[in-house]
């Protein structure tokens, strides 16, 4: 049976076609992650520890999936979280994943390491959305992006914390993408043999295929080593809290911080001026061998919930992890390797219609705990947290 023989409706389906669609180099490229990736598979299995209670003879008759996130109106508790690269794997990639989440009524964030520039997405747009940043040691560029973010309509600033270094994630390196020489190259032109519809529709109409943001600073943005030689020289290793009070300083717009784990770090967010965290452990991309970011959600909930808005990001792969989540005391959850997955089996319309899906999700699930709105899920609404410490 062909892939294109089932109607694409679940995340994993949608995974399926991306995985057909894709030269393998680029589909690895998302779907991977760090050393082992065991911690990329945590994120995923322990929602399954989590329960929720069935509650019934409440009046459900109108459900209500709409919320405010960062003090904008969204219709879902979901924003699109920043995805490098995502241009490369439908035509334009951010371009229409924005439209998408537009239509939805949700954020959309831009990454700095995307294809399209913001100004490119500000374009398609009629609406704000967000911009992820990486603290470079040009600290004068990092001015000029923040400078470039916000004439582009860009209202939220997602800072990056866990990347001070690049994650071991090995199958970058086996299937030839980093690292392999000639060897590598070849395997790549091999694998785009493989997948005629992607050369033409993204390798060749998608161009041009550079970091749109970073074009004045990677000397050749077709090539990946480039790329990744601009990662090592300018990723800076040495950023401290210190610096995110410098970042405060030049930002007007909401802060949110993304990649913490622990209770500590969510604490000195609130003391650094951020209006927001986001526990993750990048999709399990970065530190192999560390928890899932559900199973760190609860307890940085309760320490600066009431403070600041706490966000989730990894793992989530439905409308009922997303009201696992906000039960445990998230604002909102951030999709990553879903949507890119809907983008690159059926482009803008396959995120529309995968976050349809979500929406659906919600709202039964909420029903069926015997809720109406999303700000009525609580800790009540779960069974338990087994195996977790």
């Amino acid at each position: 049976m062909s892939v294109y023989d089932v109607v694409p409706v679940s995340v994993s389906d949608y995974r399926r076609r991306a995985r057909w669609r894709l030269p393998r180099f680029l589909f690895d490229y998302i779907d991977g992650g760090a050393n082992d990736e065991t911690t990329m598979a945590r994120n995923i299995s322990d929602f399954a520890c989590y329960q929720l209670r069935q509650r019934v003879l409440r009046d459900v008759s109108q459900v209500d999936t709409a919320t405010t996130l960062l003090g904008h109106a969204a219709a879902l508790p979901i924003a699109l979280a920043p995805v490098g690269m995502a241009g490369m794997m439908a035509r334009r990639g951010e371009v229409q994943a924005a439209r998408a989440a537009q239509r939805a009524g949700i954020p959309f964030s831009a990454s700095t390491v995307g294809i399209c520039p913001v100004e490119e997405i500000q374009a398609a747009l009629r609406a704000p959305f967000w911009f992820q940043l990486y603290m470079l040691r040009d600290r004068d560029f990092v001015l000029q992006m923040l400078a470039r973010a916000e004439t582009a309509g860009c209202d939220t600033l997602v800072f990056t914390v866990d990347l001070p270094v690049a994650g071991m994630r090995l199958r970058d390196f086996r299937n030839g993408m980093l690292g392999g020489g000639i060897k590598g190259k070849l395997s790549q032109v091999a694998q785009l043999l493989t997948s005629p519809g992607w050369v033409w529709d993204v390798g060749i109409k998608g161009k041009p295929h550079s970091f749109g943001n970073l074009s004045d600073k990677v000397a050749d943005p077709e090539d990946l080593q480039s790329y990744k030689a601009f990662v090592d020289s300018q990723f800076d290793p040495a950023v401290t809290w210190q610096d995110i009070r410098w970042l405060r300083d030049h930002w007007q717009g909401k802060l949110l911080l993304k990649g913490l784990m622990e209770v500590d770090d969510a604490r000195a967010s609130v003391d650094s001026g951020a209006d927001g965290v986001v526990v993750s452990n990048h999709g399990g991309r970065q530190l192999d061998g560390i928890a899932s970011s559900i199973s760190k959600l609860p307890a940085i909930a309760e320490a600066v919930g009431e403070q600041i808005e706490v966000y989730l990001d990894g793992g989530v792969r439905s409308g009922i992890d997303v009201v696992k989540a906000l039960a445990l005391g998230a604002h909102g959850v951030m999709l990553g390797r879903p949507w890119v997955w809907a983008m690159a089996a059926r482009g803008e319309q396959g995120v529309f219609d995968m976050l349809d899906v979500f929406r659906r999700e919600i709202a039964t699930a909420m029903a069926l705990v015997g809720v109406n709105r999303v700000d009525q899920l609580n800790a009540e609404l779960i069974e338990s947290g087994r195996g977790f410490n």
